[in-house]
């Protein structure tokens, strides 16, 4: 069985998402004894954001430009690695309403038609279906469904929303909020999310 886990989070040490999907990651490994893990740290080694000159080398162009041709190999790693994963686990913190631009940059390299999904007559169909998708959600204010600010959430909706698309039902998210609300609010936020990993694992 194989897992891919991606961190997003600029934080570095300081991060929660990367200690939430740190610690999600163990308890996949203490499930699953044949697990084998592939890490990716989109903010140490991110991959370019899309360009013309992506597009053009999607569309059959030769990229001629050596760091183009070292970019989309990079891109289409990062779709292999995808595609090969039984279990995907990301940590994804929330920047300004949304996901960093470095786990958006990585979903653009995933998003490749015929290969995450097609067109249809009736419409896309996913082709990605039977991944599991752990989400470490770190957000410093409150934006559940219950809150006032949940119409400013597009975190982990986009993450629903793209997952499905490509054909994965089975997304699950264990959310940190409230962590720049102070230090006690940090701890609360950090320990709950952690029983709801232990909960996962038992």
């Amino acid at each position: 069985m194989k897992l891919l886990h991606v961190d997003s989070s600029i934080l570095g040490a300081g991060s929660v998402s990367r200690a939430l999907s740190t610690a999600i990651v163990a308890s996949e490994k203490s499930r699953h004894a044949d697990l084998s893990v592939t890490y990716r740290d989109l903010a140490a080694a991110p991959v370019d954001h899309l360009s013309g000159a992506h597009l053009a080398a999607f569309q059959g162009a030769a990229p001629e430009a050596p760091s183009l041709q070292a970019d989309v190999a990079s891109g289409q790693a990062a779709l292999e690695e995808f595609l090969a994963a039984d279990i995907v686990v990301i940590g994804a913190p929330m920047y300004n309403f949304s996901i960093p631009s470095q786990l958006k940059a990585w979903i653009d390299r995933l998003a490749v038609a015929g290969k995450t999904f097609r067109y249809t007559e009736k419409g896309p169909v996913g082709l990605a279906a039977g991944k599991k998708v752990i989400v470490a959600s770190s957000r410093g204010g409150f934006y559940g469904p219950d809150t006032q600010a949940a119409f400013l959430d597009h975190q982990e909706s986009y993450l629903r929303g793209v997952f499905g698309f490509f054909g994965i039902d089975d997304v699950t998210f264990i959310r940190a909020e409230g962590v720049a609300l102070g230090a006690e609010q940090r701890e609360k936020a950090i320990a709950a999310a952690r029983g709801e990993i232990a909960q996962i694992a038992a």
